[in-house]
């Protein structure tokens, strides 16, 4: 069996993974076309490519706000949610945590107990029909700025889903300082979620210090910057804070310039509890069997080693006790049986 396909068969987590930024090309130009005239989203899934090429960090923001636009009614949000636990399902995903930025939308007017309604209802028909357990992460979208982070934990708190594990930041790093939003996080943490901010993307190891001192972070999302920092490697592998690694979304928003240059090496060489993501798979033509792949070449790792890492999701994850345990068996059930000789 080529390790491509041990991969595709290979039931997984994912843990950095954005909401809108997952949804399919049909999904979208569906949306699209249903607000023809009112939006610059084509409606033609073959000129969704072009449309989903960056120039930098900033336009894939700027890109990624536009498609957040589509959402419009809980019906919108639903379809959404439902068309990305499909994928996953295809994909063998059997637990994700997928990061809903809700400001973007309530902002449009959408009632939040809609919108909490339109998510748990999808998350529950995804887990029931399709066999995929999806958790939630509120996240600050930090160009937003902090009127954003208020009204995002005053909403986790008023109408936390079920489905709610998390509280996360994203957006650009450069000009919004992580300490800038630790009130939020601390309000978030001492309600039970868990910290998961964004850090070191686009910016040096500082801002990964930063979402760890000041916003309590238990995983890094990306965090690739650490790779510069030898002190921060080492306090990340002894303390086994994971990072949410997404190579090709780093090279698709100029992150990184090349996959040759991308420091997943570096990283895994120092201990670094490394899990593989997809991030915003449609928008950068990727999915996470793909990123597995490339993980795999970039580290050189046979069917174990992609285990490995396939094992590391499950351990930074934050699913209870009894799942995590379910997940392993099923995950090295899937090496013993692929890799047994006949």
């Amino acid at each position: 069996m080529s390790l491509s396909a041990f991969i595709a068969g290979m039931p997984k987590a994912e843990l950095h993974v954005h909401h809108v930024g997952s949804a399919s090309p049909e999904v979208v130009a569906r949306l699209a076309a249903k607000y023809e005239g009112d939006t610059r989203v084509p409606a033609d899934p073959a000129l969704l490519k072009e449309f989903f090429t960056f120039r930098d960090f900033a336009h894939f923001i700027e890109v990624y706000v536009a498609t957040v636009d589509l959402l419009r009614d809980a019906e919108d949000i639903r379809e959404l949610t439902l068309g990305v636990a499909r994928d996953m399902a295809g994909q063998h995903i059997r637990y994700a945590e997928l990061t809903v930025t809700p400001y973007l939308t309530l902002i449009k007017g959408i009632p939040e107990e809609a919108f909490v309604e339109a998510i748990e209802d999808a998350r529950v028909t995804a887990e029931r029909d399709l066999g995929v357990r999806l958790r939630w992460c509120f996240d600050i979208p930090g160009e937003e700025g902090l009127p954003a982070g208020e009204r995002t934990v005053e909403f986790a708190l008023r109408h936390a889903p079920q489905g709610l594990v998390s509280f996360g930041l994203g957006g650009p790093e450069q000009g919004w300082p992580r300490p800038r939003f630790k009130p939020f996080f601390d309000r978030a943490r001492a309600a039970g979620l868990h910290s998961v901010p964004h850090a070191g993307e686009t910016t040096g190891p500082g801002t990964i210090w930063d979402a760890l001192e000041h916003l309590g972070a238990e995983r890094i999302g990306h965090g690739i910057a650490a790779a510069a920092d030898p002190r921060l490697l080492d306090h990340l592998a002894e303390h086994a804070i994971a990072l949410e690694v997404c190579p090709t979304s780093n090279i698709a928003t100029r992150a990184v310039a090349s996959l040759a240059e991308h420091p997943l090496r570096t990283l895994f060489d120092a201990g670094v509890r490394v899990t593989v993501n997809s991030d915003d798979p449609p928008m950068f033509g990727t999915d996470l069997n793909t990123e597995y792949l490339v993980a795999a070449r970039l580290l050189d790792l046979d069917a174990a080693g992609v285990t490995r890492l396939a094992l590391n999701a499950v351990e930074a994850s934050f699913l209870d006790d009894e799942g995590k345990a379910r997940l392993s068996v099923e995950i090295q059930e899937h090496l013993r049986k692929e890799t047994a000789f006949p």
